[in-house]
């Protein structure tokens, strides 16, 4: 089991910046990649960002330069740095860890998953 625990979120107004962290504990394991999600309401939940053991990363085209994904040394937690956020952005954003690649975003690929993080970007 790997439990994962978002901070972070908040009110934030257009073009401000929010970090959100994740923490993860129980049978991490090396090999594995960590990701962002994100959900609006009535709307499926989509990938953001992923970053592998190795620090490669990517990311959906609409957050690209905007966004930066990193973990701490120890990959026990990773990071969302939002920058030049637009109200867009709002969603609640979710931590996922499990899937095989960066490049995977289908969510169904993702083994584990935090309880959410609230993200409100004001116009």
């Amino acid at each position: 089991q790997v439990q994962l625990v978002e901070s972070g979120g908040g009110l934030v107004q257009a073009g401000g910046s929010l970090r959100l962290a994740c923490a993860a504990s129980g049978r991490t394991s090396s090999g594995y990649t960590l990701a962002w999600f994100r959900q609006a309401p009535g709307k499926e939940r989509e990938f953001v960002a992923a970053i592998s053991r190795t620090s490669s990363t990517y990311y959906r085209g609409s957050v690209r330069g905007r966004f930066t994904i990193s973990t701490d040394d120890a990959k026990n937690a990773v990071f969302l740095q939002m920058n030049s956020l637009k109200p867009e952005d709002t969603s609640v954003y979710y931590c996922a860890w499990g899937a095989s690649s960066i490049y995977e975003t289908d969510k169904a690929r993702y083994n584990y998953w935090g309880q959410g993080t609230q993200v409100t970007v004001s116009s």
